[in-house]
């Protein structure tokens, strides 16, 4: 069995994390692109783990700017395990107000602008995101959650969309009508993008509004979101306090897969393949094209 290195996904409120001892930001090359920064590396109760601000520092990328494949291969490439992705979002729920945080289970995507696999022509492959976040590393967040008492829900539909704009009103009562729980703009296809990286990944969604559905709410409004954010901010880094440090065991493997969601998910034969792809494939996909 292995260790656990913890890779972290969020942004500008969780720069500063408490009890990180020997923090270094490093740059990592990735032949997929740019990451969005370098990645702070540290250790948080005896735990290592690796913080990516998603927008970079001092928000310098919009959610359609980032480079989802970059940033989730420079993670596998320091030897991640398991990703918690930290996202601001508003609601469709009147019950999920601002300030809670929701671990959501599914996704709809609704990006259209984005990269969203590392395979391609010269090296297919077809993974399942049926269940897209790890059950194992929700339950230890929700965990956590309550136990730094923040009002948590478990379970819900994320809508992905492609921004940079919010919803019109329109759009926001479908998606609510859909059965959605919370819209953003990041966790697609990151998500995906993870699971093809066989890492283990799961979304705390932090509610900072509610969209522009909401009667007695009006449209988006970005100051009030920014003072939402503040708090959030704080409660996300109490939950990393929290959460990270529960992964000083052995790590044994996945028992629902996502360590291994590669095993029979490439389909061009092995004298069929692209010697480029292959190679850019080295991080992500090595266990399997090398074994």
């Amino acid at each position: 069995m292995a260790q656990a290195i913890i890779g972290v996904i969020g942004g500008s409120g969780l720069y500063e994390i408490e009890g990180l001892e020997n923090p270094q930001w490093v740059a990592v090359d990735s032949p997929w692109g740019e990451p969005s920064d370098a990645i702070l590396r540290g250790t948080l109760g005896g735990v290592e783990m690796a913080f990516l601000p998603r927008h970079g520092r001092g928000h310098v990328h919009t959610p359609g700017g980032i480079d989802y494949r970059a940033n989730i291969d420079a993670l596998k490439r320091l030897g991640v395990t398991d990703v918690i992705s930290i996202s601001a979002c508003g609601s469709f729920r009147e019950e999920m107000a601002p300030g809670d945080f929701v671990i959501v289970d599914q996704f709809i995507d609704r990006t259209f602008a984005r990269e969203k696999s590392f395979f391609g022509k010269g090296c297919v492959a077809h993974v399942s995101v049926a269940e897209p976040v790890c059950p194992r590393l929700g339950d230890r967040i929700e965990k956590a959650c309550r136990a730094v008492d923040i009002t948590t829900h478990r379970g819900g539909t994320y809508l992905a969309m492609e921004g940079p704009q919010f919803s019109s009103m329109a759009e926001s009562k479908l998606y609510r009508d859909w059965g959605c729980s919370v819209i953003g703009m990041t966790n697609m296809p990151e998500a995906k993008l993870a699971r093809e990286a066989e890492l283990c990944y799961a979304t705390v969604a932090m509610v900072t509004d509610y969209d522009s559905w909401h009667p007695d709410h009006g449209a988006v409004d970005i100051t009030s979101i920014i003072e939402v954010m503040k708090g959030n901010g704080t409660k996300a880094r109490s939950l990393l306090a929290e959460v990270v440090p529960t992964f000083a065991e052995d790590r044994a493997p996945c028992p629902h897969g996502c360590d291994r969601a590669l095993e029979y998910a490439i389909i061009t034969a092995p004298d069929a393949r692209d010697d480029m792809l292959v190679n850019r494939l080295d991080a992500v996909a090595g266990r399997v094209l090398h074994a």
